[in-house]
């Protein structure tokens, strides 16, 4: 099933052929946000039966959002005697950002996770040490690429904090992990594949158990890092302004992620790609690219799309592609308005790179009813 009305054939042609493997019940759902992924398509949602594609949730497991309403105005925040300029240098100093960037000490709240999480991970019987040895310093980090931290204001001027994040480096290695150990297994039992990142783990066997707890391990550790990240943040705020913030609403969400659930009369294990749970009445959230809307939506529970729905704009050029179509001019102008670190840097993140967000919601609408659609006037992001 497609829901995106903008897809590329090499999209389709990846969506198509990861459909055909034996185990998908009942169907792939594709997002109106679907591109071109590692393995299985970004934008994609897989409910597998006794088998699980570790490629299919992708190397950053947890990968997700949070954003929290305040009592702020945009008003309050542009007459803020210290300007937003200073806002965004002391979110850039509380939170490492970029690639290989960590902290160099726990704070008294990340501290109090990492024990939760060392305590969880033992629970599940590994050692993260074993993938990362500074993974506790990982946490409360942001990460590089098309991970950002954002003031936005809503329709009514009401400002939200909001970011977007995962498990780092540490879940990015168990995922690399468990992609190799999937391939062994495929070769071992002489399965030919149509693309080895198709590899799977067959349920039952010691090494898809070894997955799934780990995997949801690092579920838990990205899901905690959003929350480190967004207690920094609320703190830049508070000492900024000079008021607390009163976090009036969060909402919290994964999307590259696995669970359990119930599809048309089975229950399988969903992975969702770069696409949020979008069950009747479930709060998500939608951003846009660094200089374009993002949105608050809650669930319409299609069963068709397996329940799910976008979880961004998807990208229309790689990286590469992008760096060679656009300029640091052109960066210029599409952050007219927003107050960001003005860097060439960024060029492969300018919105031009993104399917346009309209479209995407467009496609959208029978996944998702639209709460709030928010506007950045602060981002963040790492180089």
């Amino acid at each position: 099933m497609n829901w995106a009305s903008i897809l590329e054939p090499n999209t389709r042609v990846q969506a198509e052929l990861t459909a055909t493997m034996p185990f998908i019940h009942p169907h792939l759902a594709l997002m109106p946000d679907a591109h071109l992924g590692k393995g299985a398509t970004v934008g994609s949602v897989i409910p597998t039966l006794g088998a699980i594609i570790p490629a299919a949730v992708g190397v950053d497991i947890g990968c997700g959002m949070i954003a929290v309403r305040t009592q702020f105005t945009e008003d309050d925040f542009r007459a803020a005697p210290l300007g937003l300029a200073v806002l965004r240098e002391r979110i850039e100093a509380a939170v490492p950002a970029s690639a290989g960037k960590y902290n160099a000490e726990l704070t008294t709240t990340a501290a109090a996770r990492v024990v939760t999480l060392a305590d969880k991970a033992t629970g599940s019987l590994f050692d993260p040490a074993s993938y990362a040895s500074n993974w506790a310093l990982q946490l409360g980090t942001l990460g590089s690429g098309n991970h950002f931290i954002e003031v936005t204001v809503d329709e009514t001027g009401r400002v939200w904090l909001f970011l977007h994040s995962g498990s780092r480096g540490v879940g990015n290695k168990i995922a690399q992990h468990h992609i190799k150990a999937a391939i062994e297994q495929c070769k071992r039992r002489w399965i030919s594949l149509p693309d080895p990142d198709l590899a799977y783990l067959v349920e039952g066997e010691p090494e898809f158990w070894a997955y799934i707890r780990e995997m949801r391990w690092a579920q838990e550790f990205a899901w905690s890092n959003r929350e480190e990240m967004m207690d920094r943040v609320v703190d830049c705020v508070t000492d900024w302004i000079g008021e607390a913030v009163d976090r009036q609403e969060t909402t919290n969400c994964h999307h590259n992620y696995t669970v359990q659930e119930q599809h048309f009369g089975k229950q399988v294990w969903l992975s969702r790609k770069g696409a949020i749970d979008a069950s009747e009445g479930v709060s998500g959230l939608i951003p846009g690219s660094m200089g374009t809307a993002s949105y608050v939506v809650v669930g319409k529970g299609n069963r068709l799309a397996l329940n799910s729905s976008p979880h961004g704009a998807g990208r229309n050029y790689s990286r590469s592609a992008a760096r060679k179509t656009f300029t640091h001019e052109d960066l210029r102008k599409a952050m007219v308005g927003i107050e960001y670190r003005d860097t060439d840097a960024f060029i492969d993140e300018i919105p031009g790179a993104y399917k346009d967000i309209d479209v995407v919601m467009a496609d959208a609408a029978e996944l998702v009813e639209v709460r709030h659609t928010l506007r950045q006037i602060v981002n963040v992001n790492g180089d």
